[in-house]
């Protein structure tokens, strides 16, 4: 059983206080209410969890200030066959929240303190007031006022959502002159932002062999096509055990790396001269840095942990509705739990992640293919090419003949004849491609063998 704690409240039904609760969680690290739930943890249930629900979604947008959207998501979800409402909040990152009706004052402010919710002291809200950062999307005027958001009310139809003549609003697009914001500006078709990929030969940035600019496009759709292209990257090794049972890997996680982009998209600061996202593809490992920082008021221990305060409530709220993002908090540990805490790099206002790439499959069959040609041919041209390859599936003709000590021309006519035999087989373009070894590897002894 868990008991109530300064990030879990049980409600048995809703209630009147339910904009206090979610007011203090605002103001302090987040957490969820489980309405449904005795504060003994025993479930009892809701017969109407629907309507239940439309009246907390009302009640949270209408009754807490300032505006919400983006840092709650309501769920639904069976216990000991019972119907209960979980409310899950992020930490907000424009604190104080209050209740609208009471304003700013110690009974319109609520912060947790362990299992309990108590009022804010009025020097604790004034302090609060003082630093608050007024560069929020939403307060900012976007640079261009004639936006067109095609592209927005496309990814909304597809989730069976149309957007009405009223979206801006709705969407808290508009800053208080009624005017398109930059979270607006960063949504519609015509911003001039860019995204950029950079892809290298190997593990530095010594030679990038590719360069790719997602420009003057939704925000939205500037990250899918930043997915679809990583996940292009993001190969599946395959090994066929000698009983014929085949093993598939990704050289990354794919749910983690996906994260780690929308991540990127949604928590990146773009008040200071729309920096945006910037991805780097090497031969090891995939880097996304985004820029920022940790928000104010968070701290490491917290991050890692999952206390979710969302830079970006606007898109978030967004992503939300597009199911790009599951549940709020989510993303870090899950990112933690498959590569630890090192994977995330916080240098001031940079946050780096890096994924390295998992190739102990490759290696498994690399040593294999190493010890058959052992046994065959020794250290024959055709082994080290191979062994390079599976190395380095990107290396390129020169670096290859110069790891190999012989010519270009050399190397163009061997790889030539293992392509012949089956041996290897290129993937993509000469320039954006790569090389695959066949799996389990023909019988490619010739008699020009050198």
């Amino acid at each position: 059983m868990v008991y109530e704690t300064n990030r879990i409240e049980y409600k048995e039904r809703l209630t009147s206080d339910l904009e206090q609760e979610a007011v203090a969680f605002l103001n302090s690290e987040g957490g969820d209410i489980f309405i449904g739930v005795r504060k003994d943890g025993h479930v009892t249930g809701l017969s109407d969890p629907d309507n239940i629900q439309l009246k907390i979604a009302d009640r949270l947008k209408n009754n807490i200030r300032p505006n919400i959207l983006g840092l709650f998501d309501i769920s639904a979800e069976k216990r000991d066959g019972k119907n209960i409402i979980i409310i899950n909040l992020a930490s907000g990152t424009e604190k104080p929240y209050c209740i609208k009706q009471k304003g700013y004052s110690e009974s319109g402010c609520f912060i947790r303190v362990g299992s309990s919710s108590q009022p804010m002291t009025q020097e604790m809200i004034d302090r609060l007031l003082a630093k608050r950062h007024p560069l929020s999307l939403a307060n900012m005027p976007s640079r261009n006022q004639d936006l067109h958001f095609d592209q927005l009310k496309l990814y909304y139809g597809l989730k069976k959502m149309q957007l009405n003549e009223n979206f801006a609003q709705s969407l808290d697009l508009l800053n208080l002159d009624r005017k398109y914001n930059m979270a607006a500006f960063l949504l519609a078709d015509n911003n001039n932002i860019s995204v950029r990929i950079g892809k290298y030969s190997g593990t530095d940035k010594g030679d990038l062999i590719e360069r790719e600019d997602f420009k003057d496009c939704s925000l939205v759709t500037a990250m899918m096509k930043v997915i679809d292209r990583l996940e292009i990257e993001n190969r599946t090794l395959t090994r066929i055990q000698p009983m014929g049972t085949r093993i598939d890997k990704r050289l990354v996680d794919e749910e983690v790396l996906r994260e780690v982009i929308i991540n990127a998209f949604a928590h990146n600061d773009y008040s200071r001269n729309i920096d945006t996202p910037i991805f780097h593809i090497y031969s090891d490992r995939f880097e996304v840095m985004s820029f920022g920082g940790l928000v104010e008021g968070m701290t490491l221990e917290n991050f890692y942990s999952g206390t979710s305060m969302p830079r970006n409530r606007e898109i978030m709220r967004v992503f939300k509705d597009l199911n790009y993002v599951e549940q709020i908090g989510n993303g870090i540990p899950k990112i933690v739990n498959k590569y630890g805490r090192e994977a995330i790099i916080i240098d001031g206002y940079v946050m780096q992640t890096i994924l390295r790439f998992d190739t102990s499959l490759k290696k498994e069959m690399h040593d294999g293919i190493n010890n058959k040609q052992n046994k065959k041919a020794g250290n024959k041209t055709e082994d080290k090419i191979i062994t390079e390859l599976n190395r380095n599936p990107s290396v390129t003709m020169d670096d290859l003949a110069d790891a190999i000590g012989i010519s270009a021309a050399g190397i163009k006519w061997q790889i030539d004849k293992l392509k012949s035999a089956g041996v290897i087989y290129r993937i993509g373009s000469r320039k954006r491609g790569y090389w695959e070894v066949a799996e389990p590897i023909p019988d490619y002894k010739t008699k020009n063998h050198k």
